[in-house]
């Protein structure tokens, strides 16, 4: 899956990948890096909307539990490390 991200979406692809972010378990996730509240949560929704970004586990409504890449996701940051080198 090829998707064109922006600069910020990159670095919270980055964030996420690095182990410093939790999502909420709702229909329009909210996204928290380092404990603290994303501050573009449209490109969180955006992230979660293609796929690129989930819930590590199930969890309670509203409840945040780790935030991870998920395949497309890892690719579509691969990608764009690879066209940057």
């Amino acid at each position: 899956m090829i998707t064109t991200l922006n600069h910020r979406e990159r670095a919270t692809l980055r964030a996420v990948a690095g182990g410093h972010a939790e999502i909420s378990c709702s229909c329009e996730p909210d996204l928290f890096i380092d404990g603290l509240s994303c501050c573009d949560q449209s490109t969180a929704h955006r992230l979660a909307r293609l796929g690129l970004i989930a819930p590590a586990r199930p969890g309670k409504y509203g409840e945040l539990v780790p935030a991870l890449l998920t395949e497309d996701g890892s690719r579509s940051l691969s990608e764009v490390l690879t066209t940057a080198a």
